[in-house]
């Protein structure tokens, strides 16, 4: 099968490296910078290339670009997937994309599963990927409803074959407001986190919470800037939540009511508890 991967940075030359190594396909690359094709070519990450990004000879095609360039890009190209080819993008938000492409696919032929890698580093670009990145992760499939299962299986089981351990599906709008949760309300945290006056005074202060709190603060901006807005909604309400809870934290304290505070604190500790118990019979 040829497996095209248009957009190798991160996640895009880390498909690419995982194909490459772990398969029998062929990768056919494709990235607008010339130095990233090069790095590629140079590192043997795909087995030939795109002409312009033109994606007509692949049997599959997984799309890593920001979410806006996802749909421009299949925009540019809805004539030129070939009849029958499988397109899958990785972005982090999954309404915008999947929602603009859905008649684009059904017009012209192709399948489409929007598809959000569970997997990364705080880490962007080319130089940074990794064959190894995918392993025992999961990989969250977002197709559109009436989407043959037949097709989710070939996709999951291809996804499998790169080293992702488990597949979560959900709809577009599921995707959206677990991620607003699970990772992009994290990033928010870490960033307003690190701007405390305190924090270039850390040293010597830290076991390892400082760095816990602190790593995903070194974000690829543009990104996340994306990211964020495209799910503002979501994003927004988790922000806010946030604050309400940190709120009643602070007025518990500031008022030395320490039943209250430590009924919370225990309170807090039983739902993460809870968590692990679900980790561990995942």
């Amino acid at each position: 099968m040829k497996v095209g991967v248009v957009g190798m940075g991160l996640i895009g030359g880390s498909m690419a490296k995982a194909i490459h190594k772990k398969t029998e396909h062929t990768v056919i690359g494709w990235d607008a910078s010339e130095t990233v094709r090069l790095s590629a070519k140079l590192l043997e990450a795909a087995d030939e290339f795109m002409v312009d990004g033109n994606p007509k000879d692949c049997d599959l095609v997984l799309i890593a670009l920001y979410p806006q360039a996802t749909v421009d890009y299949v925009r540019q190209h809805a004539k030129d997937f070939k009849k029958g080819a499988m397109v899958v993008d990785c972005a982090g938000v999954k309404r915008l994309v999947c929602q603009n492409v859905q008649d684009i696919a059904a017009e012209n032929g192709f399948i489409f599963i929007g598809a959000h890698p569970m997997a990364g580093i705080e880490r962007s670009g080319f130089n940074f990927s990794s064959e190894k990145i995918f392993e025992g992760a999961t990989m969250i499939l977002t197709p559109f409803q009436g989407t043959d299962i037949a097709d989710v299986d070939r996709l999951s089981q291809f996804f499998k074959s790169i080293g992702f351990a488990r597949m979560q599906v959900a709809t577009d709008a599921e995707h959206d407001q677990m991620i607003a949760y699970t990772s992009q309300l994290a990033h928010v945290v870490s960033s307003a986190y690190i701007k405390s006056e305190l924090s270039p005074n850390f040293k010597g202060f830290s076991a390892g919470s400082f760095h816990d709190m602190t790593r995903v603060a070194k974000l690829n901006e543009t990104m996340w800037t994306e990211l964020f807005l495209v799910n503002k909604d979501y994003l927004a309400d988790e922000i806010d939540g946030l604050v309400e809870r940190l709120q009643a934290y602070s007025k518990v304290i500031r008022s030395g009511d320490g039943d209250t505070l430590k009924a919370m604190l225990k309170d807090g500790k039983e739902k993460r508890l809870a968590v692990d118990v679900v980790k561990e019979f995942d």
